[in-house]
Parts: structure tokens; sequence; C-alpha cells
């Protein structure tokens, strides 16, 4: 047979369109599966990472649709965001056009590889009826005190001219256009993750073995948890602001046995106190230069600061130690975040690497209080601090609590600051509000209107829509500057009022749309999504997609499906029962990109080869897992292969069933043909589960190892029956071809569960090692059933010239394994 892949490729893609083949079927008695990969940012076109997850989730759905499953297997678009806004200024156009018309081809793209999606189900989060649930979701979390709006420093994208969030900025830079972030304050609207650390936190261990090793460490860190104790230090004077008095200084800290360390108080530029000293600089001996480097590290992002030489400055003011009413001075520093706790840090020099860095900079006192427990007494007494020492040991210069071992130190000294109502034990937590305002156009609007008279109020009349007639020039928010979309009615009062002008972060649609696929479209209208759907879909079974969302995208994910079953909307508790993080693919040892000049464009492959030629090659080259290198001579291979699998196919027979084969009658090459064949379906049965880390290219590499096998013989029954069960494994990887294989050979019922026949796996040989004196020789091959006087022959005929002349003094034959001569 030729294999023209244009036609026979466009041929099973209009039948599979034309018989809603892969739609989810409304049957709910039905065992199911959600497989599930991350959806595209609509770019314009697909590139090789695009190909690589959506071919692994394609087999698994395919797999499982073969198995009897009902199989919801979506595709949507991710389709808010700041590079329609770029493309906008850059090509004259209309985010909105722009985005639609870059969905149009990439789906092409993508349904040109034969991705068997279901239609019912595709959603954009640009549609404005995604935004009116989305909107929904927005007012049900603010009336429900999740969702607050505050004055703050800020991480900003001065190209962008928008907010970002931590998780956003990459080393320094936006993570969407490399431009360095500078901090600015502003009010944004924040949605308290916060308020759900501790669920967030434990419901990992229920992932154990279900997600990556990785991604749940990475998660654990970033919510990281710590306990300890909060207490303040008093401000030796009152210090005046224009809003408040200051009169102490909170602060955390999970190491109270280092207490009588403390040898400064550090804060963040942001600080309170620090914004009034700054407002009577001169009073407070704050020159223009010590006031320049404050206001040059509050414009400094917290992700460079933390790469940053530890810098201070001395604020001339002093606290009061709770403990020995020593007074302590107070400095800003660099290190310390006003996102995290209360923006101050008592600093123990002598026990932290960090403070240690700093006081030897600026020549403050290192005060050890704890000494290893093996240093001895007369050591723990005269110990100087001439490095830092961060581990446990015995209190020392401590007052009443020297001699005592440093965890029970901590709880004393926790007990006495609470029986003394100076301080108490608090849980904290790294992880920090989620901050959603963004200052851009092409996003969903923030449904909320300010109101002089009401204050912020939600806005009742859903979708909010954005205005189409924008001009987008790159300077500021286009919605702010819009000549009249923000002006309205309260609708509380009635009294003139602001829209506001912020739109959510893109985060936010990605957050929820999982739950939005399990509903078909024509259900969607007037609900955020069915209930009855989403308990039969959730939770999904195999999510797929890169280890860079291990934070953003996929703490938030889990976020938003605890807040939805706490607003009742869902009894699921995870949204992703499996996760599968592939590996990038990359050329000539880097990732793919535009800017390295080392692309393959997806559509030229396909042009040239074919569709199944570029999935098959994507799911050889490497496990999903791994990073995949590129190779121009592997994606050949991998064409040669499929023209081999049609080359042969004259020697079918016809049949829509299993030809019958008895194993005793066949030629050693025959059975040798059948054993390769099972041995292939064997690992097909086992590669298609999470456990396995669905090893598609040794279950490919078995299915060419067995063509070849099959090449070697020329049984026409043996053909018949290796061909139909190859078409049955490879249907997940190279859909097209087999099922045009199939059609003309077998009918397409083809597609099915085959059992296993155990007498065709079989061993009826094995080979057995021949030692000399525990010495390997030599190795026979023997029928199972072959007497040990036979493999005695055999063996010494194999290993003559090593027995030749000398006496066997002892012959050993360990049954199926080994014959051993003792020989002197």
């Amino acid at each position: 047979m030729e294999y023209n892949a244009k036609v026979i490729e466009k041929k099973w893609q209009n039948f599979w369109e034309e018989n809603g083949l892969y739609e989810p079927k409304p049957d709910k008695s039905l065992p199911k599966k959600y497989i599930l990969s991350m959806f595209p940012y609509p770019s314009g076109n697909i590139h090789m990472g695009h190909v690589r997850n959506y071919c692994i989730s394609d087999a698994i759905a395919r797999k499982f649709r073969k198995d009897g499953f009902n199989v919801l297997h979506p595709i949507g678009w991710d389709a808010f965001g700041m590079p329609a806004e770029n493309a906008a200024i850059k090509h004259k156009t209309h985010p909105k056009a722009w985005t639609y018309s870059n969905i149009e081809n990439m789906k092409r793209q993508l349904y040109s590889l034969g991705f068997s999606f279901s239609k019912t189900r595709e959603l954009a989060t640009c549609d404005l009826i995604y935004s009116k649930w989305e909107q929904n979701l927005f007012i049900a979390m603010w009336e429900k005190g999740l969702i607050y709006r505050k004055k703050g420093f800020l991480n900003w994208c001065p190209k962008d001219q928008t907010v970002l969030a931590n998780e956003q900025v990459i080393e320094g830079k936006c993570w969407r256009c490399d431009t360095p972030v500078v901090q600015k304050e502003m009010y944004q609207y924040y949605i308290k993750i916060t308020d759900y650390a501790q669920e967030l936190l434990d419901d990992l261990d229920a992932l154990e073995g279900k997600w990556p090793n990785q991604v749940l460490t990475m998660q654990r860190n970033w919510i990281g948890k710590s306990k300890g104790l909060s207490f303040a230090f008093l401000l030796e004077k009152k210090i005046e602001s224009s809003t408040e008095t200051l009169e102490s200084i909170e602060v955390f800290t999970t190491r109270p046995d280092t207490i009588f360390g403390v040898s400064f108080v550090a804060l963040a530029p942001e600080h309170p106190l620090v914004k009034a000293v700054l407002e009577n600089a001169q009073n407070y001996g704050i020159s223009e230069e010590q006031k320049a480097q404050i206001v040059a590290i509050q414009n400094t992002s917290e992700r460079e600061r933390a790469q940053q030489e530890k810098l201070g400055i001395p604020l001339g003011i002093s606290v009061i130690h709770p403990l020995t009413q020593v007074k302590i001075p107070l400095w800003v520093a660099n290190f310390v975040l006003m996102s995290y706790g209360s923006g101050a840090v008592m600093s123990v020099p002598a026990h932290d690497g960090r403070d240690y860095e700093f006081a030897k900079k600026y020549n403050l006192p290192i005060i050890p209080v704890i000494a290893p427990k093996d240093s001895g007494e007369k050591a723990q007494e005269n110990s100087c601090a001439e490095d830092f020492y961060d581990g446990g040991g015995i209190l020392i210069h401590s007052n009443e609590y020297n001699g005592l071992d440093n965890e029970e130190a901590k709880a004393k000294i926790i007990e006495y600051f609470e029986k003394n109502q100076l301080g108490k034990a608090v849980v904290n937590f790294k992880l920090r509000d989620w901050g959603v305002s963004r200052q851009r156009y092409w996003g969903t609007p923030i449904p909320l209107i300010h109101c002089p008279k009401c204050g912020i109020v939600p806005e009742k009349n859903l979708p909010v829509a954005l205005p189409e007639d924008v001009v987008i020039d790159g300077e500021g928010n286009p919605l702010d500057k819009h000549p009249y979309w923000k002006y309205c009615a309260c609708p509380k009062c009635g009294a003139n009022a602001l829209r506001e002008t912020d739109t959510l972060d893109t985060f936010v649609e990605s957050s929820w749309y999982f739950l939005r696929y399990t509903t078909p479209q024509e259900l969607r209208e007037d609900e955020v999504f069915s209930r009855e759907d989403e308990k039969y879909w959730m939770n999904v079974d195999e999510y797929i997609g890169g280890i860079e969302h291990a934070i953003l995208h996929l703490l938030y994910s889990r976020f938003f499906t605890k807040v939805l079953r706490s607003l009742g909307l869902t009894d699921s508790n995870e949204p992703f029962s499996h996760l599968l993080t592939q590996g990038m693919v990359t050329k000539e040892g880097a990732k793919m990109s535009k800017s390295k000049g080392n692309v393959v464009d997806p559509e030229e492959i396909i042009t040239q080869y074919g569709a199944d030629t570029a999935r098959l090659f994507i799911l050889f080259a490497a496990p999903p897992v791994r990073e995949l290198e590129w190779n121009d001579s592997a994606l050949e291979g991998s064409y040669r292969f499929i023209k081999r699998l049609c080359a042969k196919v004259e020697k079918i027979q016809k049949s829509q069933s299993l030809p019958t084969i008895e194993s005793k009658n066949l030629s050693e090459k025959e059975r040798c043909a059948r054993k390769k064949v099972y041995e292939a379906l064997k690992k097909y049965q086992e590669t298609f589960c999470h456990e396995s880390g669905y090893a598609f290219n040794t279950l490919i590499a078995a299915c060419m190892e067995a063509l070849n096998a099959l090449n070697e013989q020329d049984n026409v029954e043996i053909w018949s029956e290796g061909y139909f069960i190859l078409l049955n494994i490879l249907e997940p990887i190279i859909p097209h071809i087999c099922w045009e294989l199939s059609q003309e050979y077998f009918g397409l019922q083809n597609f099915k569960e085959i059992p296993l026949d155990e007498e065709a796996l079989k061993e009826d040989s094995i080979v057995m090692a021949i030692t000399i004196n525990g010495k390997r020789r030599g190795e026979i091959k023997a029928d199972l059933n072959t007497e040990e006087k036979q493999i005695l022959e055999l063996a010494k005929r194999e290993v003559a010239k090593w027995i030749e002349g000398k006496t066997i003094i002892k012959e050993i034959v360990v049954p199926n394994k080994l014959v051993n001569f003792v020989v002197k």
C-alpha cells in the first residue's frame, strides 16, 4: 500500500468530526476519564511544545475510549493578557480581533494533527459568557470577605504598565516581557489565599505519588509554614507621623531561643515607621544621601533585593529589649520584606548567616547565645562569635535560661511571653495574599463600582463588557482613559459613580476553566457549570503541562477549587488527581525560541511527513517527563517506520477477528514473531497508567521490534494476527494510518481490548551461562525440556578449549540458569 499521509489524514479527520466520535457521552452510568492538557495562549501559531503536550493527552484519551471509558478531552484558549495589547500596538489591530484570529489559526493547526478534542466543550476565556461567570464568582468571593482592596507597594512593570504578582516576577523582571520591575505604591485587589494556607499545605499529602515530588516540594516551600513567637519591641520614644502615633515594632521569630542575642532590629524600607521618619528626616539625623538610599531600595523588587549585597541605613532610633531592657538600634535593611510578617526582623548575627554578614559590614555587636552541646562547659562560657552558628545546643549569656537545651528554651521563653502578656505563639506562612488587579485593557473587568456615598459596590448587571472603541498606545490603562466607559450610576443609590478600571490577572481565568469544561456549551448560559456534570467529571484524572506552572497556576487552581467548594459550587477538594509534567522540546541544547533561531515549525513537519510521523516522533524520542532534543534523522526514522507498516499489508488475511493459532505447530521464527507482538501488547497494557510514567518510547520500540520479527517470517496467519494487534496498540499514537489499515483489512471494530495470549509469551528455549572454576567462558541455548545429561554435553562442546587436558572434578547444573565445571 502506498502511504499518502495528506489524503489519509484528511479523510479520517473528516470522518471523526462528521460522526462526533470524540464527544463525551451523556450516559453518566459509564466509567469516566477526564484527560486534560493545560490550555494554550493563542499566540498565533502552535509550537513543538504544544505538539508534545497534546500528543501525550491525546494518546491517553484514545486509549481509554478504546477501553470503554466515557472520555472528556477538551481544548480551550487562555485568551486574555498583555501580549494582545502589545500586538495591537505593533500591528495596529484590536486585541479582540488579533486574539480570535489566532484562535482560529491555532485550532486549524491542532486539528490537523488529529487530536481527539471535544468540540462541544471548547471555550475561550475572553468570551463574554466566560467573563460573566468569572465576574459572578468574583462578587461571591467579595461578599464572602475573600477579596479586599488596600494600598501598598506593588511590583510594577514600566513597559506593560501593570502590576505583577510576586510569582510573576522572575529574577527581578516581568515574566512576560523581561523588563526590570520597580516598586510602586497604589491600590490593589487581593484574594485571601492565606485563609487556605494550612489546607493547601495539608492536602499536598494526599497527592503524594500522584504528583511529581518536585512540584509538591515547590508548593510546600512556597506556602512556607513556620511556628514561632510574635511580640513587640517598645520604641525608646514615640514617633509621630502625619497619620498615626507609633509606639512599638511588631516582630515574628522562629528562634525565640536566640532572643538574648538580638543586637539590632531591621525594618523593611516600606515599614510605617520608616515612612514616618522620612517625613521629618532632618529631625532624626537622616541625610539626603541616606534618604535617597532608602527610596532606591523601595524601588527595587523583592526578588531583586534578595540577590543584592546586604545594604542598611541606621535610623538613629532605638527600641527596648523586652527581657533585658537594653537599647537596640533600628536599621533599614534591604533584606527585610514588607510582604512577609510585619516588615520587621529581630536580628541575631551570631546565629543567622544573613544577620552575621550585615553586622560584620556595619560593625554591629555579635552576641553568641547558643553553644554546641559537645563544646564543653568552659568553651560554652567563653564562646565568641568568630562566625555564626545556626545549629542547636545549650543556651549561654541568656540569664535564667543558661544551660537549657535550645528547644526546651524556645518553649519556656514563649511561655514567659504569653504569661506576662508580652507576646504569643503563632504560626506564620510565607504565602502572601494574591494580588489580582491589572492596569490593562484586555482582561476581565473587575465588577465593582466606586460610589462617593456607598463606597465600593458590586455590579448588578453582568457581564461587565469591555468597550471596543479603545485607544491602545502602551501608555497607561486604556479603560481609565476611555471617555465614558467608567462613568456609571451606583446600583445601590443611583448617584454618579465610577466603574473600576482594573482588570483581573489572567491566572484567575486559568484557575477554574477545567470546571467549566465539564458543562456542554448549550448549558453554559444559565450557570457557571452544571453541578450534575461537574459531579460526574471531576476530578481531572490526568493533567498534563509544564513544570514551570508548579506554583503559579497549579497552586491557584487548587485554591480556587477549595473556594468554590466553600461557596457550595463543587464537592471537589482538589482539582487534579494526577499530574504529569512533560519536559521541554529543545534543539541544539536550548529551548526552542525565535530569538535563538532554533524553532521547528510543526506545519512544515506535517506538510512534509504527515501528522502521524510528527506524533510518532514526539512520543518516541524521549519519555514524557524528560527533555526532548530535536533530531531530524529520528524524525525521518519515524516516517520510515510508518512506510514499513504499509509496505507488507499484502500478506494480511482480511478478517474482523484474530486467527486461531497453535503455537506447537510454529517454526522458531514464527514463535519469535508472535512473542514479540504479544510482548508489545503487554507493554501497551502496562504503559497507559500514571505509575508507569506513560513511557510511550519503550512501547513504540517494542512495536518496532515486533514489526521486524514479523518481517523475518512468511506465515499469513502470524502476519494477520500481528497486524491486528499492532494497529490496536498504535492507534492512540498514529491514529490516521491505523484507522486506514484497520478499515481495509479488519473493519473499524478492530479497536478494542485484546487479551494476552500467555502461551505466546512463554519461553520455549533458554540461554545458560557456562563457567569454569567460577569464571564465565561461554553460553549455550537449549530447549526448556532438555535433559541435564544433554545440557552437560552441549556445554562441554562449547567450552572444549578451556577444559582440554584438564580433569573435571565436579559438574554443577543450575536449572535454566548456569552450568559450572570445577577442573584442575
